[in-house]
């Protein structure tokens, strides 16, 4: 594999955009070697499915786009950022019991964190910011059933 890879989409701010963000970047690590069906797939989607929501949801409007970009270093490291137009930096909200959202990015230092990864916040030259994970690329020998067994 090359030494680095990287890809790129910008989508409108729109909830549709989510699962657009996803196909994107599972497809891409596909192609890069990572299978769609295994564990560490599935972590990055919900990875990316956070983040891509955190864009939509929480720029209030003021970002009309949000752009997913994806690097892979000497097969050794993966970074995938989720920028948009909006200052505010994300903040862990109070976890209040009637509280239905606001754990998004507990949710994805935990992901990051359990991968050997770790999350990064910071602004644009533009005055936005980009939402940057990285985590060690590990491609997996064999796919991962539905069951979570790896097959033979």
């Amino acid at each position: 594999m090359a030494d680095h890879l990287e890809a790129s989409v910008t989508l409108p701010s729109d909830p549709a955009s989510v699962s657009a963000a996803r196909g994107f970047v599972v497809s891409t690590l596909a192609e890069w070697g990572l299978p769609a069906d295994t564990e560490a797939a599935e972590t990055v989607r919900l990875i990316v499915s956070e983040l891509a929501t955190n864009a939509v949801q929480h720029t209030f409007g003021q970002s009309p786009t949000f752009t997913v970009d994806i690097e892979l270093h000497r097969d050794e490291q993966l970074r995938i950022g989720v920028t948009d137009s909006h200052p505010r930096f994300p903040k862990r909200l109070p976890a209040a019991v009637q509280q239905d959202n606001g754990r998004g990015m507990v949710i994805i230092r935990w992901l990051a964190a359990e991968c050997g990864g770790r999350m990064h916040v910071r602004p644009t030259r533009e005055g936005g910011k980009t939402v940057t994970i990285e985590l060690p690329w590990t491609v997996p020998v064999q796919p991962v059933t539905a069951a979570g067994q790896q097959e033979p």
